[in-house]
């Protein structure tokens, strides 16, 4: 459970694809005095912020700018997280960072450029020795991640600090389904008979649900094969950074099980069994029916996505045969 059922983290504008002169100007006035960019690169994923590859005069290693244009308060969050972790899981290391801003440039941070390529990239381009070893360095990462507790589950905000739970009241992930089905966009793209169904699902595991929402672990959220980058360390594939905090909460790290292993096929296994043993070995815990638990919770994500606007038509396919593939 991710968000708002009524706007959901799909719910965005375009991010940003260019950068005017006289803003990156101000950016590195403050920034790095006396630099100058020498090359500048759009990332061409992201949610909801800009995100560009810089080459500096006075750096000999690129760096990543970041701009929040959503929701201003997530740099400080995303930065405060980032030193929290910093010393279990690989992330990059902030080299300035201005959350409150700079006259008309929005909140900023400018962090170090991590060599590598994304899970996903591998994946599709490697061997399957290659993805064991990347799929058991993302369960380690992962385990380190979900080691940091906090008081209590809910919202995390710049600290990081738990603020509000993800749904208040009782059985909050079955109701926060039932928002989900209510949605005129999600009742667009799931027939009547399906909604019923995970309707029904979602109810009949309320008492699974409760077990879990007890749980108040640092959870990244948006753990998926896009924001795990990989490279080869020591001669074999392992995690090189875990990007994209802005939508971490405090709750079950079976949220970013269930993410990671969402396209896996049961049939036809590439990252499993390694993702979960690397998981076991740096010390995460797991239930005895872990898998199922974990498509349980992720299902709560899969009906969340269907209620945002910008979602490609195939990528509304996909979510939609998940969906049933849980449920049945």
């Amino acid at each position: 459970m991710i968000g708002a059922a009524r706007e959901s983290v799909w719910l965005r504008g375009d991010p940003r694809r260019t950068l005017a002169p006289e803003t990156l100007a101000r950016i590195l006035e403050a920034a790095l005095p006396g630099s100058c960019a020498t090359e500048i690169e759009a990332f061409p994923e992201g949610r909801r912020n800009a995100n560009f590859k810089l080459r500096i005069s006075t750096s000999a290693v690129p760096l990543v700018l970041r701009l929040y244009e959503h929701n201003p308060s997530i740099c400080q969050k995303e930065v405060d997280l980032l030193g929290l972790v910093r010393e279990q899981a690989p992330v990059p290391e902030v080299v300035y960072a201005a959350p409150a801003g700079l006259d008309e440039v929005p909140p900023f941070v400018l962090y170090e450029y991590i060599e590598g390529i994304t899970f996903r990239e591998l994946k599709r381009l490697g061997g399957a020795d290659a993805l064991a070893e990347a799929a058991f360095s993302a369960g380690q990462a992962l385990a380190a991640i979900g080691a940091r507790e906090f008081e209590k589950a809910g919202w995390l905000g710049p600290g990081p600090a738990v603020g509000a739970p993800l749904l208040e009241g009782a059985d909050p992930m079955p109701r926060f389904l039932d928002l989900c089905l209510a949605n005129p966009r999600s009742q667009e793209r799931l027939e009547e008979s399906l909604r019923a169904r995970i309707h029904d699902f979602a109810w009949r595991h309320a008492a699974e649900y409760a077990v879990l929402e007890r749980e108040h672990r640092l959870v990244h959220c948006d753990y998926n094969r896009r924001n795990v980058l990989v490279r080869l360390i020591n001669g074999k594939w392992g995690v090189a950074a875990i990007l994209d905090w802005e939508f971490a909460v405090s709750a079950t790290p079976l949220i970013d099980m269930g993410n990671f292993l969402r396209y896996e096929s049961a049939a036809c296994p590439k990252v499993e069994p390694h993702f979960s043993a690397g998981y076991v070995d740096a010390g995460g815990k797991l239930p005895e029916d872990w898998r199922a638990v974990s498509r349980l919770v992720d299902l709560t994500a899969i009906c969340e996505g269907l209620t945002g606007r910008f979602i490609p038509d195939d990528a509304v396919a996909e979510l939609v045969e998940i969906a049933r593939a849980t449920v049945a």
